[in-house]
């Protein structure tokens, strides 16, 4: 069923019972329309308030869940950049000791001559 209109507030198509903030439905006549379009918006308190409040947090738990994902990744990718780095960085001091051990053989070789 493919109605226009929410979960909470289902669109009639009787325009005296559907929702002051609801917009007109282009298929309805154009006396029903400006009736529609002459009330004003009333802010929701109460039930109707909590339960906007639920469904638009529900509609943002994919996106919250998408952003602590890429934090989470993110942090990986950091942990795992540290990691690389602190593994290069030993194999270049290794090799500069080794470098280091070759020239002062080269030296003792050169003196001993």
């Amino acid at each position: 069923m493919k109605a226009p209109g929410t979960i909470d507030r289902p669109r009639t198509h009787d325009p005296m019972k559907q929702a002051p903030t609801m917009k007109p439905s282009p298929y309805e006549p154009s006396a029903a329309r400006t009736a529609a379009t002459a009330t004003t918006a009333t802010p929701t308190y109460g039930a109707a308030g909590s339960r906007q409040n639920r469904n638009r947090e529900m509609q943002l738990i994919p996106e919250a869940l998408a952003r602590a994902h890429m934090h989470e990744r993110l942090q990986e990718a950091e942990s795992e950049r540290r990691a690389n780095r602190l593994v290069r960085a030993r194999r270049m001091q290794r090799r500069a000791e080794r470098a280091s051990l070759r020239a002062r053989r080269a030296l003792a070789m050169a003196v001993m001559q």
